[in-house]
């Protein structure tokens, strides 16, 4: 259902449960203790005059919306009701987004990140979403990166403790209290393969894991 389409008893929802969503991670987020490499890089490619693309696996979204809240980043959001209250708490948290995924409006989607990147906003991209397979890269980061010129910016984050949704992505939650390991790798050729991202993904969770020993 396009997110023009909801009713109007679905907008008051996905408005309540993005403001409540948003309030509840941000608590959580706030109780964790944060080991963070990397975050450099992030600000090493703004300087360049450049807008960097942030890379993640769709399991790992809700620490890294929150590492990178307040900064107006571009995320797609699915154009259903679930992807418009994620796409809510997203907002409440600083970012933005456009509507669309891989499965539906997904084209239209990527010209509007696209438009969004050239005017200078950086964008992240769950690399596996909205339905996986999990842990495999779909083609629409790459494509972003060599339309615009912005690098590709891979991050991953582990937790020391936590819960795992039962969903296809396996989303983690962190347990409150827990420390969170989050990775960001250095900027990848605008030419890199989905290939290099997954093995760049991949470092980054064994670099991730290792700081949490």
């Amino acid at each position: 259902m396009p997110a023009d389409r909801l009713t109007r008893f679905q907008r008051f929802e996905t408005n309540l449960i993005g403001a409540l969503g948003a309030a509840a991670i941000d608590a959580l987020c706030r109780t964790l203790t944060w080991k963070v490499e990397g975050d450099h890089y992030f600000d090493e490619v703004l300087r360049s005059g450049h807008v960097p693309i942030v890379t993640v696996w769709h399991g790992r979204i809700l620490p890294v919306i929150w590492h990178f809240r307040g900064r107006g980043v571009v995320v797609m959001a699915s154009e259903n009701f679930d992807g418009q209250w994620i796409a809510r708490i997203i907002e409440r948290l600083g970012n933005r987004t456009v509507a669309g995924s891989t499965s539906h409006g997904g084209s239209r989607a990527l010209i509007a990140m696209k438009r969004e990147i050239e005017r200078g906003a950086p964008a992240a991209f769950a690399l596996d979403g909205p339905r996986g397979p999990a842990r495999v890269a779909q083609p629409g980061a790459v494509w972003l990166a060599g339309a615009t010129g912005s690098p590709l910016l891979p991050v991953h984050a582990e937790a020391s403790r936590s819960w795992t949704v039962n969903s296809w992505d396996r989303t983690m939650v962190p347990k409150p209290f827990s420390t969170v390991a989050l990775v960001i790798g250095p900027p990848l050729p605008i030419s890199e393969s989905d290939h290099g991202l997954e093995e760049a993904l991949n470092a980054n969770e064994t670099r991730a894991r290792q700081r949490l020993t």
